[in-house]
């Protein structure tokens, strides 16, 4: 049963990377990049129970969760151009304008 759903993952997998490679915008991309992370995590804790190693679960978790992080940072790289900018710009405006009206 485990086998068969390797081979399934794998080939979901290789979808996946295509799809990443050949994508024409860097949102489909970073899409793709996701659901293979997610797939890869999928496919860790398959391996782990087809051999007898559950414990492989907690890595896949760890890994899913890095994926989610890691994800949420391009993102916000590509918006905004910087990972360090909390995304108030018009705030940020509005602070500028008063600071200089003193």
């Amino acid at each position: 049963m485990f086998e068969s759903a390797v081979i399934a993952l794998l080939l979901a997998l290789t979808g996946a990377l295509v799809r990443a490679l050949l994508g024409p915008t860097i949102f489909d991309r970073t899409q793709a990049v996701n659901s293979s992370g997610t797939l890869a995590m999928l496919l860790l804790a398959a391996i782990g129970f087809m051999n007898g190693r559950p414990d492989f679960l907690d890595i896949a978790i760890i890994y899913g969760l890095l994926n989610v992080i890691g994800t949420i940072a391009v993102l916000k790289f590509f918006q905004y151009g910087d990972l360090g900018d909390p995304g108030n710009n018009a705030d940020d405006s509005d602070n500028e304008t008063a600071g200089s009206a003193k």
